[in-house]
């Protein structure tokens, strides 16, 4: 039993670190007060995958009552958060340490990690929001306790305000989860997409191997014509199929291996070997995998720190990263449309009539579906630099649709912007009215 309620990536640690068998976290994680869980780990650290997952259902479906299943005590273990600690204070690479931060743990228990983290790292100029800083399985001062929800950074950003932040960190209530603010060039705060903090810190961790010597120079690299590199000594950065394809062309840049995986870090982590960087759109970062074989929002708050301390010794911001990110490999931008659907059997129908008769036109461009079944409840439409990819939501009662338009690199960066933003809204009008059109009459 691990000392008290922890953040989930110090039990995903725990489980290699210990040699455990299996590894069990009893969390709300990002979800409203009553949709407490758990999630499972295998012996490898990384989270449950078929066939593993039937079988521990059969063998619930069979064990009797909880009180009635044989148990015997387990031994506090205490050192695991030592060793944790020292695995990841030694990620940062820069020197500069002159960097405030303001940070909230959404009534989780990552507040003490956290700053633990920081602080053991050289990062001393911390500040949390006191009044969500205490775990409270019913985050009181929320709605939904997710950093992506409307609503809940605000105690966040009005505290980086107020005592002059340069960077602000979200973490969801089991810390496997990071959300970072800034402050943007007219001064107002705003918190970072989840697709603008991967790349970033994709482009950190390949940069830091270029430099290293372990990147492009890792030998001849096959490039394919998707701009893959298929050279197995080359490293390895990850992402899902519904989140930017940034991460990709960055990949690409480095002469690094690009993967995408199905949603879910329980298929990020398996990505292949030499997997250096891995994220979600969903705010789920794996800055190291091999201290962390899941998403881990301490680490990757802590690598983020390092990013933009070294940054603001140089002048500079995360916002100039994304600038530069967007000249050279062009302007990708994304949204997300979700159709809250409780009932399963009219989503799973509203899914049945897309796959029937998907559209074949999006934002003024003509576009070609894809049906990802049996591997995946997703259907995928693509056209000349747009991308909707709709799917069934694993946790929440909706319909999810990730929106990517694109903008070639070249030319005035607010221009290929304002056409991107535009392109993006008729994007967003039109698959409304397809989602409008298709959906169950029970569905808002």
């Amino acid at each position: 039993m691990l000392p008290g309620g922890v953040p989930t990536p110090l039990l995903a640690f725990a489980v290699r670190h210990l040699g455990a068998a299996a590894g069990i976290q009893i969390t709300a994680s990002h979800n409203p007060p009553a949709d407490n869980g758990y999630k499972l780990y295998d012996h490898t650290g990384m989270q449950i995958v078929p066939p593993a997952d039937r079988r521990i259902e059969a063998a619930i479906e069979g064990a009797p009552p909880a009180r009635q299943v044989p148990r015997t005590g387990g031994a506090a273990t205490a050192d695991v958060l030592d060793a944790y600690l020292a695995a990841t204070t030694s990620l940062p690479r820069g020197g500069a340490r002159d960097v405030r931060i303001a940070a909230t743990a959404l009534h989780g228990v990552g507040a003490d990690v956290l700053e633990a983290t920081l602080r053991g790292a050289g990062f001393t100029d911390v500040h949390l929001v006191d009044t969500q800083r205490t775990p409270d399985p019913d985050f009181p001062t929320v709605t939904f306790p997710n950093p992506e929800e409307p609503g809940a950074t605000d105690r966040l950003l009005a505290l980086a305000s107020e005592v002059g932040a340069d960077v602000a960190i979200a973490l969801d209530p089991d810390a496997d989860r990071c959300a970072l603010g800034v402050p943007g060039r007219d001064g107002a705060w705003r918190m970072l997409r989840g697709d603008d903090t991967g790349v970033v810190l994709g482009e950190h961790v390949l940069s830091g191997l270029d430099r290293a010597g372990q990147g492009g120079s890792a030998g001849e690299l096959i490039v394919e014509e998707d701009g893959t590199v298929t050279e197995s000594d080359a490293p390895l950065v990850a992402t899902t199929i519904v989140s930017s394809s940034l991460l990709g062309e960055i990949a690409r840049a480095h002469g690094a291996r690009y993967a995408e995986t199905l949603t879910g870090f329980k298929w990020l982590a398996r990505a292949g070997e030499g997997l250096v960087f891995a994220y979600e759109e969903a705010l789920g970062l794996c800055v190291a995998p091999d201290v962390v074989r899941d998403k881990d929002g301490i680490s990757a708050a802590l690598v983020a720190c390092d990013v933009v301390a070294t940054l603001k010794a140089g002048g500079r911001t995360v916002l100039d990263v994304l600038d530069d990110l967007a000249g050279r490999h062009g302007v990708h931008t994304t949204d997300q449309v979700s159709l809250r659907i409780a009932d399963l059997t009219a989503r799973a129908e509203l899914m049945a009539r897309l796959r029937a008769e998907p559209p074949t036109e999006l934002g003024g461009v003509a576009v070609t579906a894809e049906d990802l079944l049996p591997d995946a409840d997703v259907l995928r439409l693509r056209g000349q630099g747009v991308r909707v990819l709709l799917r069934p939501s694993g946790t929440e009662p909706k319909l999810k649709a990730y929106l990517e338009v694109t903008e070639p690199p070249g030319g005035e960066l607010t221009a290929a912007r304002a056409r991107a933003a535009e392109r993006l809204t008729a994007l967003r009008g039109d698959l409304d009215r397809v989602l409008a059109e298709s959906a169950p009459a029970e569905a808002p």
